[in-house]
């Protein structure tokens, strides 16, 4: 069965004009059970992840600030959300998510959290949405507990996933890819394992091939025991963000490419959604309602 975490909490009210779409927490679930393509035994509500999983990435001195809503105003502004104690539940259930589903997928090959993706979340800060880094948090947690000895981060998000990068900037368990926009945020990029720049307007054959490549250069390189795949639909070309030319076709085909990839070398498959900035909301759900169509397709 496919287990995707959500939670009502994920869609955390904004001001007013605030470029970050939350309603597509909302309405993707909706869309998911309107479509037939899960049903409400489908989903699960996440716990608040323990202090102790989050400590195995970020320094207690951070986390101490966040609880205590005790970041400066320089800080705030970098992370992009207005600092509010709910905002911060908020982010320790979406880690919690990605942990929980990443123990499902050991069972089914595959599971989702309709949020997560947190990329931008460095050891002491956050940036660009970002405040605690659930991928990084869920891969530590899978080393830590003996679930998985080589992790695979694919993080296909139009932005760098450069908080993953540095966290993991040593590690020979972790493998971090990332193909992303080269003029795009973050302006400083970190080094990844491995790193596909992408010039703006990239439509989706080039894009694909690309994709093929690093990915068989990857095979060579590391051989993952699970996989944690970031699957921003902001490379979309309506992204009012994003800069780059793939249409929701192309979108499906990565996915599809990323998920064939996985169960053909039957490893273990943790999916977050990651960033979505088009004008309409419709657009972005829809992007990211064809991963889930996929999940249903190749896995069950």
């Amino acid at each position: 069965m496919l287990k995707i975490a959500y939670s009502s909490s994920y869609c955390h009210p904004l001001p007013p004009g605030h470029r970050f779409p939350m309603e597509k927490y909302e309405l993707l679930p909706g869309q998911l059970k309107y479509e037939g393509i899960v049903n409400e035994a489908n989903f699960f509500e996440p716990k608040p992840l323990e202090k102790k999983w989050i400590l195995n990435t970020h320094s207690s001195a951070y986390l101490e600030k966040l609880e205590n809503l005790n970041l400066s105003k320089s800080e705030i502004r970098a992370t992009g959300f207005p600092l509010s104690k709910a905002l911060i539940e908020r982010e320790i259930l979406i880690a919690g998510g990605s942990v929980e589903a990443a123990i499902f997928a050991q069972e089914y090959g595959i599971a989702m959290n309709i949020a997560g993706g947190t990329h931008h979340a460095f050891i002491d800060h956050g940036e660009g949405f970002c405040l605690l880094n659930d991928i990084a948090i869920t891969a530590n947690y899978l080393l830590d507990t003996k679930k998985a000895e080589r992790v695979l981060v694919v993080d296909l998000d139009v932005h760098q996933g450069n908080g993953t990068a540095a966290l993991f900037h040593e590690s020979k368990e972790v493998f971090t890819f990332s193909m992303h926009g080269a003029k795009n945020y973050p302006h400083r990029k970190e080094q990844s394992s491995l790193d596909c720049e992408l010039e703006d307007g990239i439509g989706d054959r080039a894009y694909l091939q690309l994709l093929s490549d690093k990915m068989e250069e990857i095979t060579k390189r590391f051989s993952a025991d699970f996989i944690i795949y970031q699957c921003g639909v902001d490379v979309l070309q309506t992204d009012k963000l994003g800069r780059l030319g793939l249409s929701l076709a192309g979108i499906r085909d990565r996915d599809y490419f990323v998920l064939s990839y996985a169960k053909q070398n039957n490893i273990p498959i943790m999916c977050c959604m990651g960033g979505g900035y088009s004008p309409q909301v419709s657009k972005i759900v829809e992007a990211h309602t064809q991963v889930y169509r996929l999940a249903q397709e190749l896995f069950f």
